[in-house]
């Protein structure tokens, strides 16, 4: 019952610095105490043999050095974090602080502290035979070695990390991923059929925050025990308080006799937070994309070009998603046939992804233009509300547009762009 909710704590320590260095050190101790294990082989006597003093010199040296190598390499990863936060948007540092190589390159240089200076413990107190001096003398050039190739692709990663192009990718990734979970019902693990018990018991929150994950698969058993129906009233990202109801539960095929369940337990299912997320809410990745592109029209940066890059990423994205979902068939057998799930709403999405550019980019004929182009693709997906919503958007962008420019050529520029909707457009 705990799976899903389980496998998302579990996915969302990547945001903690701390896990995976803490697993490296762990490791590293459990190696040095394992390379005294080979002293109870009879072929140990057969090893060369490696004195203490030259196990104890080579891990003096990766000690020094890791430990100021580590804080070179903290020093550096903040500096970046910074940068993100300034140049893109606040928002988007918690795709930066999951970046893996940075992440490894990290914990390999605790994990070989650590394990030099464990080792050394080791090694000055006799706890090693020949064969034990032999292994942890492998150990450590093999140690010796990791750092250095971490430490060579390491460099190259982190100066592209914080950069704002690095992050428009990882967000743009992070929001196509989160797409690619919605397309189909049984994806989700319910079905979107959209419908609402009458009379169903509502079921609420208890805390103020953003939901962060929905555990379909403990709805489902819940509802399957009991012979119920749950349809979720709050999706992913949605803000909610004690006053906005999770699910409603439709027990009309329940018997009335029946012991009444415990419905407030169906609160578990929804975690819960202060911030909202990327994996399982695309809208939150939307409106990432948007915001750096509204500081990048705004006259501080004044950089329309990267607001027309965002633009076509937010096509490009929405496009896929369109695509994607029309394409996909329900499965005959859906994982959670008693669990409605709210299906997304493409002018939530573009509302979202595209609004906000419009109003700040009013003033800027070549981002006006931009927009009207991607959004007259998207007019022409077969999906009617992506096009709908499209040709919705298109139209409130060129009335901005229209209110905001002053100068004649760029009017008529704009508008041959707009009069192209919803056509082919170039």
């Amino acid at each position: 019952m705990i799976g899903s909710r389980l496998s998302f704590l579990v996915g969302s320590l990547k945001e903690r610095l701390w896990v995976q260095p803490l697993g490296y050190a762990l490791f590293a101790v459990a190696a040095i105490f394992a390379a005294g294990l080979a002293d109870n082989f009879a072929a140990a006597v057969y090893v060369p043999q490696i004195t203490a003093e030259t196990n104890e010199k080579l891990l003096t040296v990766i000690s020094a050095s890791m430990l100021v190598v580590a804080t070179f390499a903290v020093a550096s990863m903040v500096s970046a974090y910074a940068s993100a936060g300034a140049s893109a948007t606040p928002r988007a540092f918690a795709l930066v602080i999951t970046d893996s190589v940075s992440q490894t390159a990290l914990s390999s240089f605790i994990g070989a502290f650590i394990f030099s200076i464990v080792g050394i413990i080791a090694v000055k107190t006799g706890y090693y035979g020949s064969g034990g001096r032999f292994v942890i003398f492998l150990l450590t050039l093999a140690i010796f070695v990791w750092v250095v190739l971490t430490f060579v692709r390491w460099v190259d990663n982190i100066a592209r990390l914080g950069r704002l192009g690095n992050t428009i990718e990882k967000a743009e990734r992070a929001t196509t991923e989160a797409f690619r979970k919605w397309p189909q019902p049984q994806s989700r693990g319910g079905v979107l059929d959209g419908i609402d018990p009458a009379g169903g018991r509502k079921v609420f929150a208890s805390e103020h925050g953003y939901i962060q994950h929905i555990d379909i698969e403990m709805l489902q058993d819940w509802a399957e025990q009991k012979g119920a129906r749950v349809q979720v009233l709050s999706r992913t990202g949605a803000f909610v308080t004690p006053r906005r109801a999770l699910l409603t539960v439709d027990m009309s095929a329940v018997p009335p006799d029946e012991d009444q369940p415990d419905f407030d337990s169906l609160a578990e299912a929804f975690v819960i937070a202060e911030t909202r997320t990327f994996s399982d809410d695309p809208r939150f990745g939307l409106i990432v994309l948007s915001e750096i592109a509204s500081r990048a029209l705004s006259p501080a940066v004044n950089d329309p070009g990267t607001a027309i890059d965002i633009i076509n990423r937010l096509g490009r994205i929405l496009l896929a998603w369109d695509a994607e979902a029309r394409s996909a068939e329900p499965l005959p057998d859906p994982r959670a046939d008693r669990v409605d799930v709210p299906p997304l709403v493409a002018d939530d999405l573009f509302e979202d992804a595209f609004a906000p550019i419009a109003r700040d980019g009013a003033g800027m004929v070549e981002v006006g233009i931009r927009l009207q182009k991607t959004l007259g693709l998207l007019a022409q997906a077969d999906g009617s509300a992506v096009r709908e919503a499209a040709i919705r958007q298109a139209s409130l962008a060129r009335q901005r547009a229209e209110e905001t420019l002053t100068f004649a050529h760029d009017l008529d520029r704009l508008r041959r762009a707009a009069d192209q909707l919803p056509g082919a457009v170039s």
